[in-house]
């Protein structure tokens, strides 16, 4: 998987989890779309944590979340 930007989320309530996670799509659609060509992969690695990244292999314009 290619990735030309993450943002790794450590949080320890659920209302942290909304921010931040809201926070990182929007700074990674920013970049997203300068490229115009990854979406935005949001991975739960574990209990309160989270990875946000741009990837290849979701569409751009799309959001996809992987457990």
């Amino acid at each position: 998987m290619t990735t030309i930007e993450r943002i790794d989320i450590q949080i320890t309530s659920r209302r942290l989890l909304d921010e931040r996670l809201e926070a990182a799509v929007r700074h990674l659609q920013e970049i997203a779309v300068l490229t115009g060509t990854h979406g935005i992969l949001i991975t739960r690695n574990g209990p309160g944590n989270f990875t946000a990244e741009l990837s290849e292999h979701v569409p751009f314009g799309m959001t996809r979340e992987l457990m």
